[in-house]
């Protein structure tokens, strides 16, 4: 099968995981704007540091920053992200919330 199937497939499983989020559209990462509050679909590219991954999703890539916590998700992983992009530097999405595929959600306290 290929990829492009597969993440589709994931990202379909995962909408009930998201359900419940008000009246927040799902927003694609080739469509984010600066200061933007989002909801993100998509899959854990690479961590890149403790409090760190790259989101990715068909339209793109973005880093999604989680700290001063530790990432709770692994490489590969389908997740809901919910943040804010950042609106002063170069583009990425601080979390706030995240919801791995099978419902479980993590609160993300940022102390800056």
């Amino acid at each position: 099968m290929a990829k492009a199937t597969l993440f589709a497939m994931g990202l379909a499983a995962l909408a009930p995981a998201a359900m419940g989020q008000g009246d927040m559209a799902l927003t694609e990462i080739g469509a984010l704007r600066p200061g933007q509050e989002v909801m993100l679909r998509g899959v854990v590219l690479r961590i890149t540091d403790e409090d760190e991954f790259i989101l990715s999703d068909a339209s793109g890539q973005v880093p999604v920053y989680v700290g001063p916590n530790r990432v709770p998700a692994a490489q590969g992983e389908m997740i809901t992200v919910i943040g804010r992009v950042d609106d002063d530097g170069p583009r990425e999405v601080y979390a706030t919330r995240i919801i791995n595929l099978d419902g479980a959600e993590f609160a993300l306290p940022h102390r800056y």
